[in-house]
Parts: C-alpha cells; sequence; structure tokens
C-alpha cells in the first residue's frame, strides 16, 4: 500500500504515480441507508422491502448498486481525489457489482493508478486512470469499475521565489 504524500488540498497530478496503491474509507451501510437511497432511487423490493427480499434472488435485503457505487463516490472524494486540482472526469468503465452489499456490511476501498500521463494538448493538466475496488467485511469484492479523471499539474512557482 501507498502512503500519499501531500493532503487532498495540495495534491497534483503528480502525487498519483501510475501503479500506486492506496487503501481506505470505512463505512457500514445500514438498514434504514439502504431502504432509504432505493425508495428514491431504485424501487425494487428486494432494495426496498426487507420481507419481500427474503424471498427474492438474493434471499435477503441488499443494497442498489447505484447505492454502492455512491458509497464509493463518497470515499473517492474524501480520501483519494484531490480537491484544488480535479478537472472533472469524462466517464467509467467496466462498472461491477459482483457481490451484493447487504444491511451491515462495512465497506472499504482500494484505489490502483493504472495510468497516469501528461495531455498532450493541454500540458496544464495529466490523465489518472484509476481501478477503484470496494471490499466488505469478509474482504470479497462487491464494487470496482476503472474511472478517468482530469487533474492539473502543480503549479510552477514564480521566477525568484
Amino acid at each position: 500500500m501507498t502512503e500519499f504524500t501531500a493532503p487532498i488540498d495540495d495534491r497534483w497530478f503528480e502525487d498519483y504515480p501510475e501503479g500506486a496503491v492506496y487503501e481506505f474509507g470505512d463505512t457500514t451501510v445500514s438498514e434504514a441507508e439502504i431502504v432509504e437511497f432505493a425508495e428514491k432511487y431504485d424501487p425494487q423490493s428486494f432494495h426496498v422491502d426487507p420481507v419481500a427480499a427474503k424471498e427474492g434472488p438474493f434471499g435477503g435485503l441488499v443494497a442498489s448498486g447505484w447505492h454502492t457505487s455512491s458509497l464509493m463516490m463518497r470515499m473517492f472524494a474524501d480520501h483519494y481525489l484531490s480537491s484544488v486540482a480535479s478537472l472533472g472526469s469524462p466517464g467509467v468503465d467496466e462498472l461491477r457489482w459482483p457481490r451484493p452489499v447487504r444491511p451491515g456490511d462495512r465497506l472499504r476501498m482500494r484505489a490502483t493508478v493504472t495510468e497516469a500521463r501528461l495531455s498532450k494538448s493541454k500540458p496544464d493538466r495529466g490523465l489518472v486512470r484509476t481501478r477503484m475496488e470496494l471490499f466488505n467485511g469478509d474482504d470479497e469484492l462487491v464494487f470496482s469499475a476503472s474511472a478517468v479523471n482530469f487533474l492539473s499539474v502543480r503549479p510552477v512557482p514564480p521566477a525568484g521565489s
């Protein structure tokens, strides 16, 4: 595992070396959160009705994959993505939910920098591709995706400073 050499509010493109692996975050998912999210955004019975979910395909209540994605994004924003250099993202590839997230699951994140390269057309920024993975308390993979982010390069100090 790698440690960032700069805090999130002073982290630039150069602080995301290819091959670096970071682990962080820790969130526990409650039944109430699962139901609340699903009632609003993904009202399938196995997400909103604990009784009906017992007879469903997962044998109990599970979080929506979109809820799981939102939990990942919160950890990604709080711990990984620079608060000063982020220039947005053109998208996410290979989004997967290989196992369901259940009430009481404690999740942690692993972020692996799979590509870091300077832009050829805009020298003030670089592209960072990150493989994001969430694991439950049994160390089972419950989420994976590959994100692409644009990040500003570290500003050059003025001459003479």
